[in-house]
């Protein structure tokens, strides 16, 4: 079983083919194909092989869909002020299928 490390969206991720995956927002329609070439690590059947920084190849991955996470909140305070904000937002992320690493 072939298992990549590779940076999507600047964060760091372990994948395997028809893994499905949770990122940060991608650009991009539902069902288009998108890749990613920055592989850090492979490991095939024990076989590991390492990047400095990043190993050649290209891994390919369907994007299923886009939704809005949880909220989050963001509490602004100053102390002895009376000074008190309170702010939230729901971030924006893409679930996508692997197809294929080469």
């Amino acid at each position: 079983m072939l298992v990549a490390l590779v940076e999507i969206a600047g964060q760091q991720y372990e994948v395997s083919e028809k893994a499905q995956l949770v990122v940060p927002h991608l650009q991009g329609e539902v069902g288009e194909t998108v890749e990613f070439d920055k592989i850090l690590l492979k490991n095939k059947d024990g076989n590991i092989e390492v990047g400095s920084p990043y190993l050649e190849g290209k891994v390919k991955a369907t994007i299923m869909e886009h939704a809005k996470g949880k909220k989050v909140l963001v509490f602004h305070k100053k102390r002895r002020k009376g000074h008190r904000k309170l702010n939230g937002f729901r971030p924006m992320f893409t679930k996508i299928e692997v197809n294929s690493i080469n």
